[in-house]
C-alpha cells in the first residue's frame, strides 16, 4: 500500500486569461442586502480562482453589509471579470472596482 503524500499545490493560480499583463492589487468595495449566506457566496467567486484575499472587510449598516476585499496578483481584466461576476449575485445592489499599485496607467476605476 503507497504512502499518503501531501499534495502541494501552487500559492496563486497563474493568471491565463492574460499572462502577459501586469499584475496589481484589485479593492472591490460592494454595498448589498444583509442576507446571512452573501459574504460566502461573495468569496466563493475568489475560492473558485483559488485566490485568497489579502484583506476583508464587512461591516453590517441596518439592513444593508459593505463589504471591502483586498486582493494582489490580479491582471486589471481577470479582476473586471470578477467584479461583474459579483454584481450578477443576488442581493450585490452595487459593485466597486479599483486598481491599486498598477504597472500601468489606465484608469483604475470600473463602476457598476
Amino acid at each position: 500500500m503507497p504512502y499518503l503524500e501531501a499534495v502541494n499545490s501552487p500559492h496563486t493560480r497563474a493568471d491565463v486569461w492574460n499572462v502577459s499583463n501586469a499584475h496589481c492589487r484589485a479593492h472591490y468595495q460592494l454595498l448589498a442586502e444583509a442576507e446571512p449566506d452573501l459574504l460566502c457566496r461573495a468569496l466563493n467567486l475568489f475560492a473558485l480562482q483559488f485566490l485568497t484575499p489579502q484583506q476583508v472587510n464587512v461591516q453590517r449598516m441596518d439592513d444593508l453589509l459593505s463589504i471591502d476585499i483586498v486582493i494582489d496578483g490580479l491582471s486589471w481584466h481577470r479582476a473586471q471579470v470578477i467584479a461583474e461576476k459579483l454584481r450578477n449575485l443576488i442581493s450585490v445592489c452595487s459593485v466597486d472596482l479599483q486598481a491599486v499599485d498598477c504597472a500601468w496607467n489606465e484608469p483604475a476605476q470600473a463602476a457598476g
